[in-house]
C-alpha cells in the first residue's frame, strides 16, 4: 500500500515548480468556500503528513481529536493525509481542503499562488535541526572520523534529493558552505530513495524524519550528519486557505487552540509512546519504535544529533521568520515562486499571539529533547 502511494507521489510531486502548473491555468479553483456564519456547526477538510514527523500535532488533532473541545457544537472534521507537502498544498489551492500542516517550502510556495488561492500561514509546527535535514550514506560506506569527514565524503559522489522540498534546500546550502561538489545531485522521491540504497545505487541522500529513522533501523543506511553539524534549520508551518481566515476568524482561534494543546501534548514526554502508536495508526510501513527514534530518540552528535528534536515555537518568532526569508530566497533561486520576498501578509502572526497571551504563555511552547533509546519500551 505505502509502496504505491509513494511511487504516486513520487511521479507527479517531486519538484514544487511543476506541481501548480495545472492549478494555476484554472481560475475556476479562485472561488471562495461558503464556511457559514461565525458560531455556526463548521465542516473542515484538513490536508496533513503523518509521513512527516515535524507536522505531526496534525497525527495528534487527529488521532485524539482535540478540535471538539473548540469547534462549535456539531463541527466536522475530515483529515486527508498527504504524502508530501505539495500535495497539501495542491488541494488547498484547488479549494479541496482549507487547513494544512507541512514543511517550510511547500508552505511557502502555497502562499505565492494568490491568482489561483489566497492561503497564508499561521502557525509554526516547530522549528529543528534534523527533522528534515539529515545526511545519510550508504551501509558500507567508510567509518567517519566526524560528521565533518562524511560530508567531504560526498565530493565526487552519487547525492539523491526530493528536490525542491526542506531537504534540497538543506543540501544546497551544506554543499555550498562545505564546498562540495557531488559527481550527481539526483531528483528522487523517498521510495526510490529506498530502492536506490537497498540496491547500493546511492552514495548518500538527504531525508527526513520517520524516513530516516527507518532507513537507519532497517540497515539500508547510515546517518552521518545533520543541520545540527552546519548550524541550517529545518521547520513545520500550518497554513489556512484565507477565505476560511475571513469568514470564520472563530473557527480559526478555535483551530488554533486545538493546535497549541497538540502541540503541549506532544512535547510531554509521557506522552512519547501513545503519539508514536498514534502515528503508526496513520501510516504503514513503520514500526512504533522507529516513530518514537523520529521525534524523541536520541542521536549522538557523530552522527548530526541535537539535543533538542523539536521546538515548537507555535508563533511566527524571530528564528521563524528568519528561515522562512532565507527559505523564500532559496525557492525563487530555483524558480519555484517567482518572489524572492513574501508579501507582508502571507503570514499572519495575530491569531498566535492572541492565544498565547490570553493563554499565560511565550514562545517556544515546548520543546522535545531526545531521551535514551532505552527509554522505549
Amino acid at each position: 500500500m505505502e509502496s504505491r502511494l509513494l511511487r504516486r507521489a513520487g511521479m507527479a510531486l517531486t519538484v514544487l515548480s511543476s506541481i501548480f502548473a495545472a492549478s494555476i491555468a484554472s481560475p475556476a479553483f479562485a472561488a471562495d468556500i461558503d464556511y457559514g456564519k461565525p458560531g455556526t456547526p463548521v465542516h473542515l477538510v484538513v490536508g496533513y503528513q503523518p509521513y512527516y514527523t515535524q507536522s505531526w500535532s496534525g497525527v495528534v488533532m487527529r488521532g485524539k481529536e482535540l478540535w471538539k473541545k473548540y469547534l462549535p457544537a456539531g463541527s466536522t472534521v475530515e483529515f486527508q493525509v498527504g504524502l508530501q507537502g505539495a500535495i497539501v498544498v495542491n488541494a488547498m489551492l484547488a479549494g479541496k481542503e482549507s487547513i494544512g500542516y507541512m514543511g517550510d517550502m511547500p508552505a511557502i510556495v502555497s502562499t505565492t499562488k494568490e491568482s489561483v488561492a489566497d492561503v497564508r500561514l499561521v502557525a509554526m509546527l516547530g522549528l529543528a535541526h534534523d527533522q528534515c535535514n539529515i545526511f545519510l550514506v550508504k551501509k558500507d560506506a567508510p567509518q567517519f572520523a566526524s560528521p565533518q569527514a562524511a560530508l567531504q565524503w560526498l565530493n565526487g559522489k552519487q547525492v539523491a534529493v526530493p528536490k525542491g522540498s526542506c531537504t534540497d534546500r538543506f543540501a544546497q546550502a551544506v554543499f555550498k558552505k562545505e564546498k562540495i561538489e557531488p559527481a550527481a545531485y539526483l531528483n528522487q522521491s523517498i521510495e526510490v530513495i529506498t530502492s536506490g540504497l537497498r540496491a547500493g545505487k546511492l552514495d548518500a541522500a538527504v531525508v527526513w524524519e520517520p524516513t530516516a529513522s527507518r532507513l537507519v533501523a532497517e540497515g539500508l543506511a547510515r546517518r552521518v550528519a545533520s543541520g545540527a553539524t552546519v548550524g541550517e534549520n529545518d521547520a513545520g508551518m500550518l497554513a489556512m486557505r484565507y477565505d476560511l481566515i475571513k469568514q470564520r476568524p472563530d473557527v480559526v482561534k478555535d483551530w488554533l487552540n486545538a493546535e497549541l494543546d497538540a502541540q503541549l501534548y506532544i512535547a510531554d514526554p509521557k506522552n512519547a509512546m501513545e503519539v508514536a502508536k498514534m502515528a503508526v495508526s496513520q501510516t504503514t510501513g513503520f514500526s512504533e519504535k522507529v516513530m518514537w527514534m523520529s521525534l524523541y530518540g536520541e542521536y549522538p552528535a557523530s552522527q548530526g544529533g541535537d539535543p533538542i528534536r523539536n521546538s515548537y515555537e507555535y508563533t511566527f518568532t524571530p528564528a521563524s521568520m528568519e528561515l522562512i526569508n532565507r527559505a523564500t530566497t532559496f525557492l525563487h533561486s530555483i524558480k519555484s515562486i517567482n518572489v524572492d520576498k513574501l508579501r507582508p501578509d502571507a503570514v499572519m502572526p495575530q491569531f498566535t499571539e492572541a492565544i498565547l497571551k490570553e493563554r499565560h504563555l511565550t514562545a517556544p511552547v515546548a520543546q522535545v529533547k531526545g531521551l535514551p533509546e532505552s527509554d522505549f519500551k
